[in-house]
């Protein structure tokens, strides 16, 4: 084992080191992750992969939200104030004070992941009810576990679903914060 590996898979500083090839190998060699587990929890996110100007005009952290609403898993981001990698979660509010949701989704079993590796879940905007011209809707995100039987840390990878799948670069960090401590409610969509 070497310094940027744990016994929890690689640790953040050496995903953040690595190239969209190597992030995928990480992904086709992720876990399962039983949706059950995700349900009413907080992660911090951490944008990989994507260049750093691209990072500059979105961000490099944010937090994604799972909630169990009656038979459906969904969920949705949340902007952040950029504190750093680990500065404290401020969420960006609205008007109201409620924190900044976007990229509502649900988590759907999926079928083999285009990537390769096991199928799992994927987290399906397209299912999300966001705004019909939002391109958003058209991101699929499949999600592994980086250590067998743990959800406290996930990777996952964008692509885009143009009836074919679109590759990209985009990959995910996600590191379990808590138990859910807002809901946002879907949008009408």
């Amino acid at each position: 084992m070497n310094a940027l590996t744990t016994t929890r898979g690689p640790s953040r500083d050496a995903l953040l080191a690595m190239s969209p090839r190597a992030l995928g190998s990480v992904l086709r060699a992720g876990h399962p992750v039983e949706l059950t587990e995700l349900e009413d929890s907080v992660y911090r996110g951490t944008s990989l992969g994507i260049p750093a100007w691209v990072e500059k005009l979105a961000w490099k952290t944010f937090v994604k939200t799972f909630h169990r609403d009656g038979d459906v898993l969904r969920g949705w981001n949340v902007q952040l104030v950029q504190t750093g990698l680990d500065g404290d979660l401020i969420y960006k509010t609205r008007r109201d004070g409620a924190p900044k949701s976007f990229g509502h989704f649900q988590v759907v079993d999926a079928g083999p992941n285009p990537h390769g590796g096991h199928a799992g879940p994927l987290i399906h905007y397209g299912l999300g009810r966001n705004a019909l011209l939002d391109p958003i809707g058209r991101l699929r995100d499949p999600i592994v576990a980086l250590e067998p039987g743990s959800v406290d840390r996930l990777l996952g990878w964008s692509w885009v679903d143009l009836g074919l799948p679109v590759w990209t670069p985009s990959y995910f960090l996600l590191e379990r914060v808590g138990d859910l401590d807002h809901r946002a409610a879907p949008p009408r969509g």
